[in-house]
Parts: structure tokens; C-alpha cells; sequence
């Protein structure tokens, strides 16, 4: 009877590590394949940016984006991973990190964050672990979309040098605080705050959004944009139809990017076993994704074309009403979803005339769709969510529960991060003479000045340049 018993007991403890071992490998391959379609959303930025540029301008505004990318992910690696970690209970306790979760301070950070030291096989292969490296690899691409996104603002008039300072300030440094603050289970913005932002609207998109304002400020408009009665001219790309597809395949990319938004159980990575979870330990499922992302773009998409019948503006709704529900994708209904993506496609166009009207030149309209739409949707989810626990199972007793006043000061936090950083370091740029284009190139074009190649026949760019 004993060795029966003892037979069953191994044969149960082997199956057990056989479902460990098929959930974590389920769980490294789910992670491993956001991060392909997340380089999607990159392929969007480049046929979006170019489409929305002149002929002159086309590879240089290329260029810059591939850069942007390259750079950000490297500089990621570096440091920002570290920040990430280092951060999160800051300005309450930074070297402990006295978090509920135990899982921030600088000496957690040191200890699994650094590509050198003791840290360093977390930062590379090893087969004692299959969670760091696909979960950075998330990460990173996150930082460099949130770089690739203040980019479009900024086309035709911007050196790559001073560009590639800023990409790295925003992509390794600006967007990983407010990531430690408001996307952490340890960030003071949630255990103090109640602060929920489940698909990074305020983080990534409100603090892009306003560091590409604060650069937009020093860099200045376009030459030509601004008549001398302050009257705006508008500035056409050379291809819509390409523009409108790389938005398209931008909104592909963003099911990679808000799939990895989501924790999966085993391995320690949820705090429910039965299911995932948000970064903050509340319950999420996939299923939340599937109706929500889909309402979310086809309502953008609708109250942009009741207001401008304009398929750029169309399209750029589909990405807004994406952002202004990104917040709370993993409590909205999808009656929610419909309401709150219609308005925000609705008010991104005279939003963006709004501005145009400060004599600010944002060239696709970034600051509109991801500042303005990403603090609207971190605000309207403090209206529908109000209640809800801002942490998971396990949290202290007296968690804070998100609340508009939670939701209010979390958008504050990220419009500060965003526009002071980003109006900060391109005012150094500016100073160190790296920032803006001279107006003879601008005329002539950044390509035939800069770049050694052609982006389309010889005739075609004589005629645009001769123009």
C-alpha cells in the first residue's frame, strides 16, 4: 500500500512539473511574440512618417525613425531597464524599495537590472531563467514605440543628432519613470494614488505626446507653415494612401503591445493561478482584449468621419479611440468602449487646429492623438472606474481603489514628465546648435543635402525641389 501510495506521489509530482514547465514556455513564447508584432507598430511609424513627408524629405525622415529604434532599444539595456525597477517607490523609500510587492529600490535594481556585475545573467542567456529576457524584450520595444511616437511631430526641420538625444532622453529615461511611478505594483502613483493606466495611455502615449510639445516649442514650425498674419498654410505628404497604412499597421501592432500589457499566470509572474492579470495584480483576460480593441478602433474611426470625412484624420482616430480606452481595457464593457473611442475620434482634429492656432507646427498631429487623447483616457477612466481596487489579491489591507482624483493627479504626473524633459533637453540641443535644420536645407530638402541615396526617380524630386 505504501509503495502505491509513493508511485502515485511521483507520477502526481511529475505531472505537476510537466504543467510548470508548459506554462512557463506558454507563458515565454506569448511574451516572445508581442515583441515581433510590436515591431510592426515600427514598419507603421516609417510608412506613416514618409507618406506624410514631402519627396525632398522622405529617407531623412526614415532614417530618424530607424534610428530612433536602434538607439533607444541599446541605451534600454543600458539603463533604462534599471530605472524601471530602481524607481518605483521614489520619493518614499529608494534604497528598499518598501513596495507591498518587494520588487523595486535601487538594490533590487542592481541586483537584476545591470548588464555587468552580478546582475548580468539576468541581462543575458540563462537557462535558470525564462522570464527576464522576453519580459525586457517587451519592455524595450515599449520604449522604443513611446520614442518612435514624438518623432512624427517633429519631421522635416529636426537634425538627426538632436533627435537621437532626445529619442534616447524619452525612450530610456522620461517614459521609464513614469512607468516606475503609475505602471508598477510598487509605484507610488498606485499605492498612494489608486493610480490604473492597464494600456500605458498616460505613460507611453501622454508622455510622448508632451515631450514632443516641449521639443516642438525650441524647434519651431516649418519653413513656410506660418504666413506673417500668423495664418497657418497646410504642409501635404507626398503619399496619404501610404500614410494611411502605416496607421493601419501601427493599430496591428499595438494587439502585440497591449497583449504584453498582460501578466500570465505561472512561474510566479501572476498573482491569481487560475488566470492573468494587470501589471498591478487586478484579474485581465484576453477576452477583454478581443472585444475591446476592435470597439475601440471601429468607434475612432467613426467619430473622426463624423467631424472631417478626411481618411487621415480617419485613421488617426482608429489609433485614438484606441489610446483614450487604453487605460481601463481590462474593466470596460464593450458599450464603454464604443462611447469613449466616438468622442475621442470627434475632438482630435479641432484639437489639433487648437494648437496650430499657438503657432505650434506638429506636423501629424502627435501631441493631439497621444498627449491630448492619452490624459483624456487616464481622466475618463477615473469617471467609469471609480471603485475599482487598484491592486491586486494580495495587497495590503486599505489599498487605495482608483478614484477621478487618483486618475487626475497620475495625468498631471505624466504630462509634467513628458513636456518638461522633453522641452529641457531640446533646449540644450537647441543651445549646443544641434537641433533645427538651417532654412536653405530645409528648402532645398533634407535628402539630396544629407542622405546619399534617392528615394524616388530624379524627375519626380527635381519637380517638388524646383517648386
Amino acid at each position: 500500500m505504501e509503495d502505491q501510495i509513493l508511485a502515485l506521489t511521483e507520477q502526481l509530482a511529475a505531472v505537476t512539473n510537466a504543467a510548470q514547465v508548459t506554462n512557463t514556455m506558454f507563458a515565454e513564447t506569448y511574451y516572445f511574440l508581442s515583441i515581433p508584432l510590436m515591431v510592426i507598430i515600427h514598419a507603421g511609424f516609417l510608412l506613416y512618417e514618409m507618406g506624410q513627408t514631402r519627396v525632398k524629405n522622405v529617407l531623412s525622415s526614415g532614417i530618424k525613425n530607424l534610428l530612433a529604434f536602434a538607439f533607444t532599444i541599446v541605451t534600454f539595456y543600458l539603463f533604462g531597464w534599471w530605472f524601471y525597477w530602481a524607481l518605483p517607490t521614489f520619493p518614499y523609500d529608494l534604497a528598499s524599495g518598501a513596495g507591498y510587492m518587494g520588487i523595486s529600490g535601487i538594490e533590487y535594481a542592481n541586483a537584476i537590472a545591470l548588464p555587468w556585475g552580478d546582475s548580468a545573467q539576468y541581462m543575458g542567456p540563462n537557462m535558470g531563467d525564462h522570464a527576464s529576457g522576453v519580459f525586457w524584450g517587451a519592455f524595450a520595444l515599449f520604449a522604443a514605440t513611446t520614442a518612435s511616437i514624438a518623432s512624427g511631430a517633429l519631421i522635416e526641420r529636426i537634425q538627426t543628432v538632436g533627435f537621437v538625444i532626445c529619442a534616447i532622453v524619452l525612450g530610456s529615461f522620461a517614459w521609464v519613470v513614469a512607468a516606475a511611478w503609475g505602471w508598477h505594483a510598487d509605484g507610488w502613483l498606485v499605492t498612494e494614488f489608486g493610480f490604473h493606466d492597464f494600456g500605458a495611455a498616460g505613460l507611453v502615449h501622454a508622455v510622448a505626446g508632451f515631450f514632443a510639445l516641449g521639443i516642438l516649442i525650441n524647434l519651431g514650425p516649418r519653413v513656410g507653415k506660418f504666413n506673417a498674419d500668423g495664418s497657418a498654410n497646410r504642409i501635404v505628404g507626398h503619399n496619404i494612401p501610404l500614410t494611411v497604412t502605416g496607421l493601419m499597421l501601427i493599430i496591428v501592432g499595438f494587439f502585440g503591445f497591449l497583449m504584453a500589457c498582460i501578466i500570465l499566470p505561472g512561474e510566479g509572474w501572476s498573482w491569481y493561478a487560475d488566470g492573468g492579470t494587470t501589471i498591478y495584480g487586478t484579474p485581465m483576460t484576453l477576452s477583454a482584449l478581443a472585444f475591446n480593441i476592435v470597439l475601440a478602433a471601429s468607434g475612432g474611426i467613426i467619430g473622426a468621419w463624423i467631424v472631417t470625412k478626411d481618411p487621415f484624420w480617419m485613421m488617426s482616430g482608429c489609433l485614438a479611440g484606441i489610446i483614450a480606452t487604453a487605460s481601463g481595457l481590462d474593466v470596460y464593457f464593450g458599450s464603454h468602449v464604443i462611447i469613449i473611442a466616438t468622442v475621442a475620434g470627434m475632438i482630435i482634429k479641432p484639437c489639433a487646429n487648437w494648437l496650430e492656432g499657438f503657432g505650434i507646427d506638429d506636423a501629424v498631429g502627435a501631441v493631439t492623438i497621444h498627449g491630448t487623447i492619452g490624459v483624456f483616457g487616464v481622466v475618463v477612466l477615473g469617471i467609469f472606474g471609480s471603485g475599482i481596487p487598484g491592486l491586486g489579491a494580495f495587497a495590503p489591507e486599505g489599498t487605495v481603489a482608483i478614484s477621478i482624483w487618483g486618475q487626475f493627479v497620475g495625468a498631471v504626473v505624466m504630462f509634467l514628465l513628458g513636456f518638461v524633459p522633453g522641452y529641457i533637453v531640446s533646449w540644450l540641443v537647441h543651445k549646443a546648435g544641434m537641433l533645427r535644420v538651417p532654412e536653405a536645407v530645409q528648402i532645398k530638402g533634407l535628402d539630396p543635402v544629407k542622405v546619399p541615396a534617392q528615394a524616388y526617380p530624379e524627375a519626380m524630386i527635381s519637380s517638388e525641389t524646383e517648386a
